[in-house]
């Protein structure tokens, strides 16, 4: 093969990797040694690169296993560019961003079409989407009222219409006439009857509750029945009630989320709560590898619990709670199992983000035991002594494991701004990207990717099946209603 052909797809396997690392890890918010400017810049940077190079991948990346903000950026970028859609890959990317878009959590979703609006992005397949997607919608009604002005912006923009009385309800002076529907009227009463404000979603009642002046511990006591569990969650510790807390379902709480919530527990709570809160990690990381399943064989976990794990105003503990996650979500996925923290702790629950970043210690143990896999969950800022992980990696690799009995990866949940990519701890260990430990049964197997040994087509190949899982999935549940016009078909040429 030509020797300009070899580094042009080397090149483009290095820039798609980039990227995708990025797309797991980056959420544009603060970190704890970059700002969110520099953060937004920085993906920005490679959104723009990335779509103006290899558009089929970029839209490919949808079906990656990303994470929620890149997905959305992924879409707006899609659809104010359709124009520049070859005219083999309209179709794909017409389903993509319909499938991508239904998969989001709703008020991501909504999010995606008020900005559609705000970027005065409003050609065909726009309208089609958008269209597509209220109709698919469980309960638009529900959104109408919890997303009332992300819905009546998507509306408006697109000039569409919806069933029933939700247009008035929007649109044309809701106070003035009484509701058929059930919320739609609790909502209207809820303006002058505080009794009706307890039955509406807990986002559009808390408002409310402001309004008629209700107390903070009499409005959390009656409201507790309608919240979700993320809501749960968010409110625990602010409700406040006699016992200071809202109840929480610790078994349905996805396992990211649950270790936030214990590590903002004091730790004499942990303690005294040990045996709940261990058990329920346990069920949410069972949970986690009922979805992916990852049997894996002998491993080992270094775990970064130093100072820079405790994240940023904007991502409170999520670096240190996503190595807590990972912990359990290993355990229960190998056969075998040992975690080597940088700060070891009496009991993982009980662990504290504080110290240095030695990473190199509890690699050495963890390389002892001779495992045969190694994951490191860390930021990369080894500073302790400053890079010797990196050296201990070549080391390693190169003389004392060269045939790669031991398999290392990094699994990194910050976002480096300056390097466009999570920070290495040696350019022989594949660093992959991450938000939540969830996303460890994906990233596991794109690391090889990371690694740098598998080909371009390899790399395309994996992107493409995934996408096929994504489309099947989708139309698996997808609701039988027909958009105004197919959102894959052809755009008009004098449509951006």
């Amino acid at each position: 093969m030509d020797a300009a052909l070899v580094r042009a797809e080397q090149v483009a396997r290095e820039d798609l990797v980039m990227f995708v690392n990025a797309c797991f890890s980056c959420t544009g918010q603060r970190e704890f040694y970059n700002d969110a400017r520099g953060q937004a810049v920085s993906i920005d940077f490679l959104h723009a690169y990335i779509l103006g190079n290899y558009r089929r991948l970029y839209a490919r990346t949808l079906a990656a296993g990303i994470n929620h903000f890149n997905q959305a950026q992924i879409i707006l970028n899609l659809l104010a560019s359709g124009k520049q859609t070859p005219a083999g890959d309209r179709h794909e990317e017409g389903a993509l961003i319909a499938a991508a878009l239904r998969a989001l959590p709703p008020q991501r979703a909504f999010r995606v079409l008020e900005l559609l609006r705000e970027r005065r992005i409003n050609n065909r397949r726009a309208r089609a989407i958008a269209q597509e997607y209220l109709e698919g919608r469980p309960d638009l009604g529900f959104d109408a009222v919890k997303y009332r002005a992300k819905v009546r912006a998507a509306v408006a923009h697109g000039h569409l219409k919806l069933a029933g009385e939700l247009n008035p309800f929007l649109f044309h002076g809701w106070r003035k006439r009484v509701y058929t529907t059930p919320l739609l009227e609790k909502f209207r009463q809820a303006h002058y009857d505080q009794a009706a404000v307890f039955e509406l979603p807990f986002t559009i009642a808390e408002g409310l509750a402001h309004k008629h002046g209700i107390p903070r511990d009499v409005f959390l006591e009656r409201i507790e029945p309608r919240l979700t569990a993320a809501e749960r969650l968010r409110l625990q510790g602010a409700a406040a009630r006699e016992d200071g807390a809202i109840a929480i379902d610790l078994g349905r709480a996805p396992l990211t989320k649950l270790t936030l919530y214990v590590l903002s527990l004091k730790p004499e709570v942990r303690r005294e709560r040990h045996a709940e809160l261990h058990t329920a990690l346990e069920q949410a990381a069972a949970r986690t590898l009922r979805r992916a399943s990852v049997p894996l064989g002998r491993v080992a976990a270094v775990l970064d619990n130093s100072y820079s794990a405790s994240g940023s105003t904007e991502k409170r503990r999520r670096p240190l709670a996503v190595a807590l996650a990972a912990h359990y979500l290993l355990s229960a996925s190998a056969r075998e199992y040992r975690a080597f923290w940088t700060n070891p702790v009496e009991q993982p629950l009980l662990t504290a983000a504080r110290g240095q970043t030695d990473l190199t210690t509890p690699l050495l143990d963890a390389l002892d035991w001779m495992p045969d896999l190694v994951v490191v969950v860390s930021d990369g800022y080894d500073n302790d002594p400053p890079n010797a992980v990196a050296e201990v990696t070549r080391i390693f690799r190169t003389k004392l494991d060269p045939a790669r009995r031991t398999t290392l990866v990094h699994a990194n949940p910050v976002f480096a701004s300056e390097l466009y990519a999570p920070r290495s701890i040696g350019a022989l260990v594949p660093t992959v990207g991450v938000r939540d430990a969830e996303d460890l049964p994906t990233v596991l197997g794109f690391a090889r990717f990371a690694e740098g040994t598998a080909p371009l087509s390899e790399l395309e190949d994996y992107l493409a099946a995934r996408v096929r899982r994504l489309l099947e999935r989708g139309q698996r549940n997808r609701e039988p209603a027909e958009p105004q016009a197919t959102p894959g078909e052809p755009l008009d040429e004098e449509e951006a």
